[in-house]
């Protein structure tokens, strides 16, 4: 009975805290232009907590994810300079779990990552997975959550500050199912894009975007994510994650994922009129080249306009898809672009968007997205007015 009262305690609390962030905009303040200006980089653990360890106990989750937030944090601030990039800890201590996300709170963070690494009782689960806010769907999903979240057990009176949590107890986790996180749709955004980078290795695995309850999700007010690169008890994934070159190839796939979260949320709650700063030694956009049919173009193409199809005035809205975006300058011939021609760019807050195809309606840009997402899955389509993006 004691355990239901503080299930109902722990539950009441989180609905008027969801109650609560729901008199705010969905957004917070700082994002009303759209852009993302602070990220929060959380490494799991540290200090007497050292997470997962190798079966040889040479190696523990608490240093692996650290270097690897150091890492990402240093390309996001090199590639990002106007993002303000903040650490939960940048040295080996032990930090609350309450007080990880408080800190993204006081900060009003825009994006919230925890990095963490696997572990199973079986040497033969690898690869990396995601995990966003909510109520877990499979017992894998419960193990877990219930690993990360038993880091509370550490705390002085975490009955009190948890509000009678019990990480091993499946009751307690009910509250999850209750929650509609005002951030779900973006936190699986960042997610997936995650997910789709680690494809390119070194952990290759991909174990897909999860939902489980997790605490230190659970507390943030903002987009928010929780990332397993890989499993410390599976050999290969090993071999990979605790060497300084591995761990920077996985802060590379971070970073990557990152700039194209920060993109996506640009380009869908920005402010469209806005221009390129100035910069005379900027780069001109580079001019479309000659569509052509050759051999090894995918099999996209734009739709023959009818006899009756009118010419558009270059001022009316014309549809195209984006396949990706870049701080720097990408030249036309580049592999990058995965044998697509007559790739085209516009330099759009602070991004080179790399656009294909031109049509003047959404539904013909339509018909040819199922094509252009087989080479860039994440492609989506975008209306272009006087050489700028506009929203439609």
């Amino acid at each position: 009975m004691g355990l239901l009262c503080s299930i109902g305690r722990m539950a009441f609390t989180v609905a008027i805290a969801a109650v609560l962030a729901g008199v705010s905009t969905p957004l917070n303040a700082q994002n009303s232009a759209g852009k993302v200006k602070c990220v929060v980089l959380d490494p799991g653990h540290g200090g007497h907590d050292h997470g997962c360890m190798s079966k040889d106990r040479k190696y523990s989750e608490k240093n692996i994810v650290l270097s690897v937030a150091l890492k990402l944090g240093k390309i996001i601030e090199e590639e990002h300079p106007d993002v303000k990039v903040i650490y939960t800890r940048k040295k080996d201590v032990f930090i609350p779990l309450a007080e990880r996300a408080d800190i993204a709170n006081r900060n009003k963070a825009d994006l919230f990552l925890s990095i963490h690494v696997n572990a199973n009782p079986s040497i033969v689960p690898s690869g990396s997975e995601t995990y966003t806010m909510g109520s877990h769907v499979s017992d894998k999903n419960f193990e877990v959550s219930k690993r990360e979240n038993a880091v509370i057990k550490m705390e002085d009176d975490y009955t009190t500050k948890y509000e009678g949590f019990n990480p091993d107890s499946p009751e307690s986790y009910i509250i999850f199912s209750l929650l509609q996180n005002a951030y779900s749709e973006q936190s699986i955004r960042f997610a997936s894009f995650i997910q789709d980078e680690y494809k390119k290795g070194p952990v290759s695995v991909n174990r897909g975007v999860r939902q489980a309850g997790f605490l230190v999700l659970w507390r943030t007010t903002m987009p928010s994510v929780l990332t397993e690169i890989g499993f410390l008890t599976n050999s290969a994934d090993k071999a990979k994650i605790i060497t300084p070159e591995g761990q920077q190839m996985i802060a590379r796939r971070l970073a990557d994922a990152f700039t194209r979260y920060c993109e996506d949320y640009s380009s869908r709650y920005g402010n469209s009129e806005e221009t390129a700063p100035e910069d005379d030694n900027r780069e001109e956009s580079p001019k479309p080249e000659t569509q052509t049919t050759e051999p090894d173009q995918p099999e996209v193409k734009n739709p023959e306009p009818s006899e009756k199809t009118e010419v558009e005035p270059v001022s009316q809205t014309r549809y195209s898809i984006q396949i990706m975006a870049a701080k720097k300058k990408i030249k036309s011939n580049s592999s990058e672009f995965k044998g697509l021609k007559g790739v085209q760019s516009i330099y759009d807050k602070g991004f080179y968007k790399y656009h294909y195809g031109d049509w003047d309606t959404r539904q013909k840009a339509a018909a040819v997205l199922g094509d252009v997402r087989k080479k860039f899955p994440q492609a989506f389509i975008i209306a272009i007015k006087n050489g700028k993006i506009v929203t439609r």
